[in-house]
């Protein structure tokens, strides 16, 4: 493989190291780890266990203070979570989506580098068979 293939490869490698750096740090740990517990299901449904304390209150409250509860403790505890499992399956394909099109676009800077050497090769070998078809012409 030639040199320029090869360390653009390495560059593309090194590219996201730095990103990796940025999630040891404590606050960024500590965000990535509450995020990751509250975007569950399992989360969700603590949550809406949570918000069913308060139902029975809501519902002597009559109906504005019902519409409250299902609008502001319910739906806001509860989909906050389901909202966020959505995201994490959606952003799960989008990366192996991403991995896959890394993978083919080192491929085929591979099978480019690959087919460069062989043009290169098919050069040389076309210029020495004219050589020595101009040789035999002029004997």
């Amino acid at each position: 493989m030639g040199h320029a293939v090869e360390s653009y490869l390495e560059l593309r490698k090194n590219f996201l190291r730095p990103l990796y750096r940025r999630e040891t740090r404590f606050n960024n740990r500590l965000a990535v780890r509450i995020t990751s517990i509250v975007g569950t299901m399992w989360c969700a449904y603590a949550f809406a266990g949570l918000a069913l304390i308060s139902f029975p209150e809501a519902l002597k409250s009559g109906t504005a203070a019902l519409i409250a509860w299902i609008a502001q403790t319910f739906l806001q505890l509860v989909l906050l979570s389901i909202i966020m499992v959505g995201q994490n399956v959606a952003a799960e394909k989008s990366d192996r989506q991403l991995e896959q099109t890394y993978r083919d676009a080192e491929a085929l800077l591979k099978i480019s580098d690959e087919i460069q050497t062989l043009l290169k090769q098919n050069t040389s070998l076309t210029e020495e068979i004219h050589d020595v078809v101009r040789r035999r012409e002029k004997k």
